[in-house]
């Protein structure tokens, strides 16, 4: 197989890249796509709005390529709740994975065991923007729309289904919060737990690894390309990207540093600790005997434009900013939780909300800039730490670009961090599960072989550990006073 089209559906833009068999990228295309955001903290997103932007980037990549492609690979965002009909048409909007509707659900959950029961059965936390709030939710004051739905999907497989006139939901998708993934069959015990065991007709049965679909008549028309085309739907854009960013051994792990603070461990065991915290979730690969333990954080890039939304900056000023100010921030310190949902991993907390301390009149923006990066990168130990990390880093999406975050990230740390020069991980890694699947003659299973290349590597700055220790511990000691107090509703809680 020559080219592969690898499409990303991400939450802020959906982008393609025509991959050739080495993998590198023959034409790429990108096109914004739009969330709804509407009162009562609800996030929403037109699933016709999102097709379009597929056809769009699909038809601009074959036309700049002047040929098809032989294959096309779907990766996007995943959680939320994509509900359709039996045809694939939408039931009412998605509910994104931002959505807080469900914020006071989930913290009568987190006081009553509820989470923690389901967590029993799938080591899946649960978060306002997942399906089990939601569909609890929906179920409360919507049930009129579960009641014309015949799936309760997501992104990726909604997409698929509207191209190939088949459900297809990969086991990756399908873990949070139901999946038990040593199995990867949904556990009955943690939709009981929800309170939605009768909903379980609407839940797609996972995919097996290799699944390969087809173009019906209806996708060939929309995209342009040839009824039959070999489609594979997934993973979703946090096990894609671990592909794509060259993780391979057990141990190693992905910072991915986008709308999502994206921090996953690689593993080769599932270990469902009772008493461990219920957040993260254990994630099915397409390979065998290989999950990943993932801890995605709600806020990446999004408190990084807030805070330069503040002080009057744009991104390409971050490296300067970032410059100006000294390790520390001058005592200027943050807390990063900005997300209306509040927080998920590595605990989960729909009461969370971000803080800016220390500031005085010598305070400057460089300083304001320099406390929230570092904060994120402090939260991104603490999601690392919790999953498990032992082996080599990568690191990935927009931030990464940011040389001085890069650095910064790498000095709280105190490890190297690979940065892969493919600027659309996440597309060239479906497009290698894409491949693998395929390819049956002789398969190329994914997290094997040598990382890809080129990269580059950040190393650390002996001179910053001291500091960046301290401050790591500050940050967790304030997050430990303040959680308490978010969970009590007292000062300083919601």
């Amino acid at each position: 197989m020559s080219a592969v089209l690898g499409v990303d559906i991400g939450t802020s833009v959906t982008k393609a890249v025509l991959f050739d068999e080495e993998g590198a990228p023959l034409a790429s295309a990108a096109r914004p796509s739009r969330l709804d955001r509407l009162p009562g903290g609800r996030v929403e997103q037109d699933p016709d709005v999102v097709v379009a932007s597929v056809r769009s980037v699909v038809r601009q990549v074959v036309a700049a390529a002047g040929r098809p492609p032989d294959a096309l690979a779907l990766t996007g965002q995943g959680d939320g709740l994509w509900l359709r009909d039996a045809a694939g048409r939408p039931v009412r909007p998605a509910i994104s994975w931002l959505d807080a509707r469900a914020s006071d659900l989930v913290t009568r959950w987190l006081t009553d065991g509820t989470i923690r029961r389901a967590y029993a059965y799938t080591g899946s936390g649960m978060f306002p923007g997942c399906h089990g709030p939601l569909l609890h939710w929906l179920q409360e004051h919507e049930p009129e729309s579960l009641a014309r739905a015949a799936v309760a999907g997501y992104c990726v497989d909604t997409v698929a289904q509207r191209l190939t006139g088949r459900v297809c939901l990969d086991a990756a998708d399908a873990t949070l919060p139901f999946l038990d993934p040593r199995t990867r069959t949904y556990a009955p015990g943690a939709l009981a737990a929800c309170g939605v065991a009768e909903r379980v007709d609407l839940l797609p049965e996972p995919a097996a690894p290799g699944t390969v679909l087809g173009l019906d008549a209806r996708g060939a028309a929309l995209l342009g390309l040839a009824e039959g085309l070999p489609v594979v739907a997934g993973p979703y854009d946090l096990p894609a990207c671990a592909v794509g960013s060259g993780v391979r051994e057990p141990g190693d792990g992905l910072l991915i540093l986008g709308t999502t603070l994206a921090s996953q461990v690689l593993t080769d065991r599932v270990d469902l600790d009772p008493a461990a915290e219920p957040a993260g979730m254990w994630l099915c690969t397409p390979a065998p005997g290989r999950w990943l333990r993932a801890m995605p954080a709600m806020v990446g890039t999004a408190a990084l434009e807030w805070v330069l939304r503040l002080v009057g900056a744009d991104t390409d000023a971050v490296d300067a900013l970032l410059s100006a100010s000294p390790p520390g921030a001058r005592g200027v310190r943050a807390l990063p939780f900005l997300s209306e949902a509040g927080e998920r991993a590595p605990f989960v907390e729909p009461a969370a909300h971000g803080r800016l301390d220390g500031l005085s009149l010598a305070t400057g923006p460089a300083d304001a800039v320099r406390a929230v990066c570092e904060a994120i990168a402090y939260a991104a130990r603490h999601c690392l730490e919790t999953a498990g990390l032992s082996g080599t880093l990568a690191l990935c999406g927009g931030g990464s670009r940011s040389v001085m975050w890069a650095r910064l990230i790498a000095d709280v740390l105190g490890r190297p961090v690979r940065i892969p020069l493919a600027e659309e991980v996440g597309a060239l890694g479906v497009a290698a599960v894409a491949r693998s699947a395929l390819d049956t003659a002789s398969p190329s299973p994914v997290f094997s072989g040598a990382p890809p290349s080129p990269h580059r590597t950040v190393d650390p700055s002996p001179g910053n550990r001291a500091r960046y220790e301290e401050g790591y511990a500050r940050y967790r000691a304030e997050l430990a006073e303040v959680r308490a107090r978010w969970s009590e509703g007292g000062p300083g809680g919601r």
